[in-house]
C-alpha cells in the first residue's frame, strides 16, 4: 500500500466511530498471540459490518472464517431479537480466544461458535440466512459461494473479504490466490441471480445481494 493510500485510510478510521473497550481488548490480544493478526477485521471494516447489520436487522447471519470473532462481534450486534450468527471457524487453537470474547461482549446466547471446516460445517446448518460473510480460505471462495446462494432468502446479502488482494487482482499478478480471487469476481460479476458492487474497504469488500 502506498504511503498517500495509507494516508487516506488513515484520516477514514480517525473519522469513524471508535471501537469499544472488548473490541480494542481483542484486538491487542490478536496481536500478541496470533501468527497473523493482519488478519482480524479491525476497526474501520468492523464499525462497517456493524452498521451493515444494524441497517438490515438480519435473523440470521452465517461467518465462513471467525479468526478471533472480531467480525463477528460486530455483525451480532445488529441481530434482529432472538436472530443467531452462527460462524465457523477450521483453527482449534483459536477458540479459546473466541469463546473468551463472545462472552465478555455479552453475546453468548447470540453467537454460535462452530470448529470445523466451512464445507463440511454448512450443510448441517438447515437453515437459511439473511447476512453471509466469507472470509476464509481464498482458494475455497466459488466453493463456499455456491454452498450458500441458495441459502441465502432474496433480498439478502453476501460479503466477501480481501478481494482485491492488495490490488493484485487489477494488475499482471499470476500467483495462486490472486488468479483465485480475480476469477472468483468474475464468476459473481457474470451471475444473474445477484446483484453486486465492490468496495475499496481495506483489502476490497465484494457485496452480492441475491435477487429476488
Amino acid at each position: 500500500m502506498n504511503a498517500d493510500l495509507k494516508r487516506l485510510y488513515a484520516y477514514c478510521e480517525a473519522h469513524s466511530t471508535p471501537p469499544g473497550a472488548v473490541l480494542h481488548e481483542l484486538e491487542r490480544e490478536t496481536h500478541l498471540k496470533t501468527l497473523a493478526p493482519q488478519m482480524l477485521s479491525g476497526a474501520w471494516q468492523g464499525l462497517f459490518l456493524k452498521m451493515l447489520s444494524q441497517l438490515m436487522r438480519p435473523q440470521t447471519i452465517l461467518e465462513i472464517g471467525t479468526f478471533t470473532g472480531y467480525a463477528a462481534i460486530c455483525m451480532a450486534q445488529g441481530l434482529a431479537p432472538g436472530g443467531q450468527l452462527h460462524t465457523i471457524e477450521p483453527n482449534t487453537e483459536l477458540a479459546h480466544i473466541i469463546r473468551k470474547y463472545i462472552d465478555k461482549a455479552g453475546l453468548n446466547d447470540m453467537i454460535q461458535l462452530h470448529i470445523g471446516r466451512g464445507e463440511e460445517v454448512i450443510p448441517t446448518l438447515q437453515i437459511a440466512f439473511d447476512l453471509v460473510f466469507i472470509d476464509a480460505g481464498k482458494q475455497q471462495y466459488e466453493q463456499f459461494y455456491e454452498l450458500i446462494i441458495e441459502r441465502v432468502r432474496p433480498g439478502g446479502l453476501i460479503l466477501a473479504d480481501n478481494v482485491l488482494w492488495s490490488g493484485k487482482v487489477a494488475d499482471t499478478a499470476d500467483d495462486p490466490d490472486t488468479l483465485t480471487l480475480r476469477a472468483f469476481n468474475d464468476m459473481v460479476q457474470a451471475d444473474p441471480r445477484v446483484e453486486n458492487v465492490m468496495l475499496p474497504l481495506r483489502d476490497g469488500v465484494l457485496m452480492i445481494r441475491k435477487k429476488a
